[in-house]
């Protein structure tokens, strides 16, 4: 059973603002209890953009710890305003303060668009055209407009779930959620691995995609006549990952909102590149568009499933939605799904009028011919690396490196939150300066130990990918379900099951699909051999 928490109100007030509290409609009432589920996680509710604003007052004469101040500006709003009464509904713990995703809540509903975009569009995408190779025009942009439209709908109730108005209680991580409408137990054996992989899984492909691209965008500026020694491959490899990881010492999530900036206009830039000039140079000699068919209807299943999958793993993102949303303050007359809601709506038309154009314009100029390993990117170097100009190729590679680079923060993110929380907790402290940026230090060569020594991690993208579809697609509806209740057999509740029901069912077809992938063809097993 969550534990209830008594309120008690600390916040010293001058005489001037005693008689504004007594005045009627000032909120006077005794406040409500807050339920907490108990949880090794932070999962305490704040509803003030200063999560220790109850708490910095000093100690008592009888000597004590102070409790550190949150890292936010020093702003107060009038006793008798909306966060007072809002501040009135809970009690605040110092780990918000403490941890990178909830340390400021300062965030707008400009940095909400510029995390959003930057975590919701990337390299995936570029793939899209070797999905329509295998649906076709007709079944293809279905596919793509049904899986954006269920995909914006999971967003939204995960908005509209981050934060209670009853309790005050704020869901400001994934987990944290899923734990307060399934339990713990049921956390740990469905979500955390799932979660963890779109982090930290998402960060080893970004250095394999961003140190294979500065190798290739060092033979282009260099030239076929330089006479330099190039870098092998895993040097670029620790090349990438060192830049990632000084950048990385940014404190917290909305310290890198310009990082984040800078990734979603890079993304925009290539993607819209890249169909520009497929589109311009025209469509290719013996372009097919009819759909491929297979002689065994077996593989003819599991190719479209893999089309499936191609246009799922496409729309990324959703294990960061609540923690964008974490960084925004909360109000009783404003709460924070209001100006989210918006910042996803902008970063969702842009996503759109990227995806489409590259989907369409890459099949349209390639069809069949579209290599199925890359995609765009290297379809842009294979078709047009002699008469598309040198300027040009070089600077979609040099988008394509700012943007991992970029990516790599914000799906570090979690990870880094993750790893404070566990000595916060144990040592209910902050993580020292030094122990932070060891923290990601370690995180991020961790994962260039990985991208090195398992390079052929990619093949078994489809397997694992398929356990994180449900991350996106299948969860957010459970989780509506569990505790908003809807009237049963209501619009919301046949809604719900029917994309929860079907988003599992697509995730343990992917799953069973990347399983026939691994034993039909095989891996090349390569340890510590990238290519």
């Amino acid at each position: 059973m969550p534990e209830v928490v008594e309120v008690e109100d600390h916040v010293t007030t001058s005489p001037g603002t005693r008689e504004l509290e007594q005045e009627p409609g000032l909120g006077t009432s005794t406040p409500p209890p807050v339920t907490a589920p108990p949880s090794q996680f932070d999962t305490r509710p704040s509803l003030s953009d200063r999560p220790l604003l109850l708490a910095v007052q000093k100690a008592g004469p009888n000597g004590g710890n102070k409790t550190p101040r949150a890292h936010t500006p020093n702003f107060f709003t009038p006793l008798g305003s909306p966060i007072r009464r809002a501040i009135q509904m809970t009690k605040l713990d110092a780990h918000d303060a403490w941890l990178p995703i909830t340390e400021s809540r300062n965030g707008n509903v400009y940095y909400a668009a510029f995390h959003t975009l930057c975590s919701g569009i990337g390299i995936q995408a570029l793939v899209l055209p070797v999905a329509l190779t295998i649906l076709g025009w007709t079944w293809g942009v279905i596919s793509l407009s049904i899986a954006f439209a269920w995909q914006l709908y999971t967003l939204w109730v995960l908005v509209k779930l981050h934060e209670s108005t009853v309790t005050g209680m704020r869901y400001s991580r994934y987990i944290h959620l899923f734990n307060a409408a399934f339990g713990e137990k049921m956390g740990k054996i469905f979500a955390l691995f799932p979660i963890m992989y779109l982090a930290g899984g998402t960060c080893v492909a970004l250095i394999i995609v961003g140190g294979s691209t500065s190798k290739l965008f060092f033979q282009i500026v260099c030239g076929e006549g330089c006479t330099a020694k190039p870098l092998t491959t895993v040097e670029w490899y620790l090349v990438f990952t060192s830049a990632a990881v000084v950048l990385s010492q940014l404190p917290n999530l909305n310290s890198i909102a310009g990082v984040s900036l800078v990734g979603a206009v890079t993304a925009v830039g290539y993607c819209t590149i890249m169909w520009v000039v497929a589109v311009t140079e025209g469509r290719l000699d013996g372009v097919s568009y009819n759909p491929k068919k297979e002689e065994n209807n077996m593989v003819w299943i599991f190719s479209v499933l893999n089309a499936f999958g191609i246009i799922a793993f496409a729309f990324r993102g959703h294990n960061l939605i609540l923690e964008i949303q974490g960084t925004m303050p909360s109000y009783e007359k404003k709460p924070s799904h209001i100006p989210m809601w918006r910042g996803v709506k902008v970063a969702y038309l842009i996503i759109a009028l990227c995806l489409y154009p590259l989907a369409i314009g890459g099949y349209w100029a390639y069809g069949h011919k579209i290599p199925p390993n890359g995609g765009m990117l290297t379809a842009i170097y294979q078709f047009h690396g002699r008469d598309t100009s040198q300027a040009i190729l070089g600077l979609t590679s040099l988008l394509v490196i700012v943007n991992a680079v970029s990516s790599f923060q914000i799906y570090g993110m979690p990870m880094f939150d993750d790893m404070e929380s566990k000595y916060t907790t144990r040592m209910h402290r902050p993580c020292p300066w030094w122990l932070r940026a060891l923290f990601r230090v370690m995180f991020g060569y961790g994962c260039f130990f990985v991208a090195v020594a398992i390079p052929f991690l990619g093949s078994l993208a489809g397997l694992i990918g398929g356990m994180a579809v449900p991350i996106t697609f299948a969860y957010p509806s459970f989780m509506w379900l569990k505790i908003k209740k809807p009237k049963r057999q209501s619009f919301m509740w046949y809604l719900n099951w029917g994309l929860g029901i079907s988003g599992t069912v697509m995730s343990v077809l992917l799953i069973a699909a990347g399983v026939y992938v691994v034993i039909d063809t095989g891996i090349e097993v390569s340890f510590f051999k990238p290519h």
